[in-house]
């Protein structure tokens, strides 16, 4: 067994490391130093620290208008929920089909789902505001939520049935004898084999849902169903030249999806090397 030896190399290797974090850290810096000024303090001297720290900023922002921080958020919370739910439960039925039943079809359905993580979904944006108009879908949460499972389902498809190919049939094939029916085998069996992955899912969709502006901007801009991103969007056009305000509206926006990330980074890991298998 080899000990390992602390080099030079090491050394180097380890102060690049550290380098990168710290430029990494640049715009978490200028974020918190910049929402906690005064105005004039924010434009003359933006690098340094806030002489007399102005947490009221935070407070400000979180009840702007003309749509409030602290609602929007509410909304992301619903939207992002809903969606990363209909994701996890959908997606892993469909990938469990496709990843147990080999034939030409499931290969072609699969082909299929990675054509979709391709193809741009701003193509599709105008054909699917039509269809929603006409269903009277527009302007409300259940509407935009159907655009993201669709846009997202592929990508779950994939993950799912990647990491799903890598799990042993005997386990559903004991439950299968002991009298199991095929929607109880898989939830009480396969369901927990792919907690790993499933994690995964919920931290890439549920990102992307929480910071997307582009959807929530086209169908939901000017209701109060309005996300935190374009919350974010209309406070900084109202808000020019009060940058202390737009960077602390900034940090409302990101925190929660921040902590979140940071609660469950390990797990994605473990889950996307397993999905990309196979």
């Amino acid at each position: 067994m080899t000990l390992f030896r602390y080099t030079r190399w090491s050394l180097a290797r380890e102060l690049a490391f550290i380098a990168g974090a710290l430029v990494f850290c640049i715009p978490l810096y200028l974020l918190a130093v910049i929402s906690l000024k005064g105005p004039n303090e924010a434009l003359v001297s933006p690098l340094s620290l806030p002489s007399d720290p102005q947490f009221d900023n935070y407070s400000l922002a979180a009840e702007s208008q003309p749509v409030g921080m602290l609602s929007a958020m509410v909304n992301s919370a619903i939207i992002t929920f809903a969606t990363v739910v209909l994701l996890i439960v959908f997606g892993s039925l469909c990938a469990y089909a496709i990843a147990r039943h080999r034939s030409r079809l499931s290969t072609a359905l699969y082909y299929l789902f990675v054509i979709g993580i391709i193809l741009p979904h701003q193509a599709a944006i105008l054909p699917l505001f039509s269809a929603l108009h006409d269903l009277g879908l527009t302007g409300s949460h259940i509407g935009v939520i159907l655009v993201y499972f669709g846009f997202m389902m592929p990508l779950t498809v994939f993950l799912y049935a990647g990491f799903m190919r890598g799990v042993p049939r005997e386990y559903e094939e004991a439950a299968e004898v002991d009298g199991a029916s095929p929607m109880r085998m898989y939830w009480r069996v396969v369901f927990p084999l792919v907690r790993p992955v499933t994690w995964t899912v919920a931290i890439l969709t549920g990102l992307f849902v929480w910071n997307d502006l582009f959807v929530s901007l086209v169908f939901l801009s000017g209701t109060q169903d309005a996300t935190l991103p374009v919350a974010l969007y209309s406070f900084a056009e109202v808000s020019l030249g009060q940058w202390q305000l737009v960077f602390a509206a900034v940090g409302i926006a990101i925190l929660p999806a921040l902590l979140f990330y940071l609660a469950a980074q390990r797990r994605i890991v473990a889950g996307f090397a397993g999905g990309i298998k196979g």
